[in-house]
């Protein structure tokens, strides 16, 4: 059985910015390139380039830098949940409302219980909210 992880936005732009980088998102990375593999929520590539996109309309990322990192996250093994959409008015929304998440944020709260999954996040409301539901949160030591 492959060792799986559910991969937020803030970690994944995090290898883009040396300045955002660290041990822990660094160790989620060489964790994928190792046989880890991410699932992601169905919202989390356009979350991705939103954010990228954000960073180049600020000067702080060229377009060429931005096609390049988007051209290597491809090929990772990164998959998208089919089931986000179909949760997104249930599970997830009631998520969001007991947790205060944004339901971008409780889609990942509820694919992390869901698959029995650690979570991979810099986001510190999303971190409590898994804690206190028991998932396990991948801090560079244990991705």
């Amino acid at each position: 059985m492959v060792a799986r992880l559910v991969l937020d936005c803030s970690v994944t732009v995090s290898w883009c910015f040396e300045d955002e980088s660290s041990e822990a998102s660094t160790a989620v990375l060489e964790s994928l390139a190792g046989g880890v593999e991410a699932i992601v929520p169905a919202h989390w590539s356009l979350e991705v380039t939103d954010a990228l996109l954000t960073a180049e309309r600020r000067g702080r990322l060229s377009n060429t830098k931005m096609l390049h990192f988007l051209g290597l996250l491809t090929r990772l093994p990164i998959y998208a949940d089919p089931e986000t959409f179909a949760l997104a008015f249930g599970s997830v929304a009631h998520l969001a409302r007991d947790h205060g998440l944004t339901t971008y944020d409780a889609a990942y709260l509820e694919l992390a219980l869901r698959a029995g999954a650690s979570l991979a996040t810099f986001d510190q409301k999303l971190a409590a909210a898994a804690a206190t539901r028991g998932v396990r949160l991948v801090d560079g030591s244990n991705p």
